[in-house]
């Protein structure tokens, strides 16, 4: 499951982003590397990226800056690098759109296990994402064994069908939305 993943490493320190790249890789996850912000974001734009793990102060472009660019169209997690006596960095890196932080020098074990924290729940945001949109080019939402269809306007229950008036309808089709 986890070699589907790209993840995304800007970091323009090339032993910590190399040394990443192997825990990554380790793992599974194909694993892209940039050394700057502007870097960072020509391969969001080239590649699919899942996550990446940007560090806060590099040349060209920081890592800050690199967020908040990207957030104007992705929705991937981003986990922020900072050294401890970046306090204010880390603080902003997270109000401009990066997800978590991990402070230099980080234990690499926990660096993956955040990495893998984070995939699990994008993993669940693109399937309830994907569930939602098909739901409503269908015109059929499901929520547990509950089954209505906006099409032929009928409500069924673990398949059996159930009477609603108009009213009722409507305020069910408002609540399953």
């Amino acid at each position: 499951m986890q070699d589907m993943y790209h993840v995304l490493i800007v970091e323009d320190d090339e032993q910590i982003r190399d040394g990443i790249e192997i825990y990554l890789k380790s793992q599974g996850y194909k694993v892209f590397k940039a050394g700057d912000g502007i870097e960072g974001l020509e391969i969001i734009r080239n590649e699919e990226i899942h996550l990446a793990i940007v560090d806060v102060m590099m040349p060209r472009m920081d890592g800050i800056h690199m967020v908040i660019q990207l957030r104007k169209e992705y929705d991937f997690p981003v986990l922020m690098l900072s050294a401890k006596s970046e306090e204010v960095d880390k603080i902003m890196g997270l109000n401009m759109g990066a997800d978590d932080y991990v402070a230099k020098p980080f234990q690499p074990l926990e660096l993956l296990a955040r990495v893998n924290s984070h995939l699990r729940r994008y993993e669940r945001y693109l399937k309830m994402a994907n569930k939602e949109a098909v739901q409503e080019e269908t015109g059929i939402y499901t929520v547990g064994g509950l089954e209505l269809n906006e099409n032929t306007v009928e409500v069924k229950v673990h398949g059996d069908p159930v009477k609603l008036n108009p009213i009722e309808f409507k305020i069910l089709s408002l609540l399953i939305k």
